[in-house]
């Protein structure tokens, strides 16, 4: 059965990441240094080359995609909760190139920025915590 937790808008953030900087390690930093430990991320922009990961439901592993290409970020979409005592940023990307054709999947390092703008919405209330859950191989939100 799903379950959720009640949180509250604490404060909100626009900004700007760092010209050749790594998109969820710019977005990572961000929150680390302002303690933002749960909250919502969205971004948009473009990118000198990304790459991008898929989970394979098979083999329980994520694989990569690269492309060596200027690409625009028409959506970027995410959380920020706890990993470890950490805070982790899992994000989602649509990225399109220069005749339209879009490629999405999860951020993971590796996308240098060309241009980015980001909003990141933090939260108070119960904490999200990710542990490992069986039925899927995946790092999820414990019910706790």
């Amino acid at each position: 059965m799903a379950f959720y937790k009640e949180m509250t808008l604490r404060t909100s953030y626009i900004g700007k990441g760092a010209h050749g900087g790594d998109l969820l390690g710019e977005i990572t930093d961000f929150c680390k240094a302002r303690g933002i430990t749960l909250g919502r991320v969205e971004a948009l922009g473009a990118l000198v080359r990304a790459k991008l990961g898929y989970y394979n439901q098979n083999s329980r592993r994520y694989e990569t995609l690269e492309f060596d290409e200027h690409l625009e970020i028409t959506n970027l979409v995410g959380n920020v909760s706890l990993k470890d005592s950490q805070p982790i940023v899992h994000a989602h990307v649509t990225l399109a190139n220069d005749r339209g054709i879009a490629y999405g999947g999860h951020l993971v390092p590796g996308c240098e920025i060309f241009a980015c703008e980001f909003v990141v919405q933090a939260f108070d209330g119960p904490q999200l915590n990710r542990g490992f859950d069986e039925q899927t191989g995946l790092p999820l939100w414990n019910e706790e």
